[in-house]
């Protein structure tokens, strides 16, 4: 396949929806099949919660599902009863006709297998990209949700779905007070400081600020906020409440390959299940003026070259983002900085 035809931009685009019941998903997305007309978006519905997947290769040809159903805008609506995969493979050749696809899955905590899958199955990455993960959540209930504590003590699908988003959809807005409302978004941003939080009533969105943006991609990092990667002590604060957390590391200079390799490798080994979400922007010894970026779900990482370089006179910040449980700020700083890479005298 020539190079033209798998750039992103000519990939269509998957948003996928999170969100407890009763968030507004469904008038979400009756909003979008019915009442808006800018978009044209093919809307997956999960009926099961669980995201069977198929890691075989999806049939070449394969007709259209038969619940697809086609709305007086354009756009369409798709209930997914068995295999994610086959019905994306379904989807493929009228992709085009669409702007973007919506797939809501009800009840799904963690989206590593949705991500994998795409990323890594060559039928689903030449036609598909992740675009982001919006969290849809209900201002009036989510804070029951998010103090749920489960008997095993093991981290609740709420506090999951919000350390997983891009992006945070804040519905209800209505419902709450403007004190009620702060303190959510506060705490929100203890949990993943580093998704968008977007207020809405009645689940109506601004679509543009929720779709196309490529927030997923590993170039991502490079539009955070300086301020993120500052700990300051009411940050601080927040975090030690939190059985989930996130926290930015920056630091100056350039790291040896190697060791941080093998700081990544251990990493993983020992904690994926814990890490949610990381994201990096590195400056290596040896490589010139080369800015590298990746970003992961647990233990997949991609990993590569930024588009644009280091400039010259740039200060070679190395920055890193981690959001998941457990995570000890002081810990992983000491090990990142490491890695630096010390000329020997």
């Amino acid at each position: 396949m020539s190079e033209e035809e798998t750039s992103p931009a000519d990939l269509t685009p998957i948003t996928v929806i999170t969100g407890f019941l009763g968030a507004g998903k469904t008038t979400l997305v009756n909003y979008i099949l019915k009442e808006q007309n800018d978009w044209k978006i093919a809307v997956l519905e999960n009926e099961f919660g669980e995201v069977p997947i198929d890691d075989g290769l999806v049939a070449e040809s394969l007709d259209a599902p038969e619940d697809l159903i086609t709305m007086d805008n354009g756009c369409v609506c798709c209930s997914v009863r068995g295999d994610l995969i086959r019905t994306l493979g379904q989807l493929a050749k009228q992709r085009k006709k669409f702007d973007a696809i919506l797939l809501e899955t009800t009840g799904l905590a963690d989206p590593a297998p949705i991500v994998y899958t795409i990323q890594t199955n060559p039928k689903m990455s030449d036609n598909y990209r992740i675009d982001s993960i919006v969290c849809l959540a209900d201002c009036k209930h989510i804070t029951l949700h998010l103090d749920e504590k489960k008997p095993d003590g093991s981290v609740n699908e709420a506090l999951q779905q919000v350390a997983f988003a891009d992006k945070i959809l804040l519905n209800k807005t209505d419902l709450v007070t403007e004190e009620e409302k702060k303190a959510l978004k506060q705490r929100l941003a203890g949990i993943n400081n580093f998704a968008t939080v977007i207020e809405t009533q009645r689940s109506r969105a601004p679509l543009e600020k929720i779709l196309g943006l490529n927030s997923f991609n590993m170039e991502s990092i490079l539009s955070y906020d300086p301020s993120f990667f500052d700990e300051s002590d009411e940050n601080k604060k927040i975090h030690n409440l939190e059985l989930v957390q996130s926290v930015g590391v920056q630091f100056k200079g350039n790291l040896h390959a190697q060791w941080f390799n093998m700081f990544m490798m251990d990493l993983l080994k020992e904690r994926a299940a814990d890490l949610y979400r990381t994201k990096g922007l590195l400056s290596f010894h040896g490589q010139g003026d080369t800015k590298f970026v990746f970003q992961g779900v647990h233990e997949q990482i991609n990993f590569g070259p930024a588009k644009e370089p280091w400039k010259e006179g740039e200060e070679r910040v190395n920055k890193f983002v981690f959001i998941g449980k457990n995570l000890n700020r002081k810990e992983l700083t000491k090990s990142l900085m490491e890695c630096l890479y010390v000329e020997d005298n």
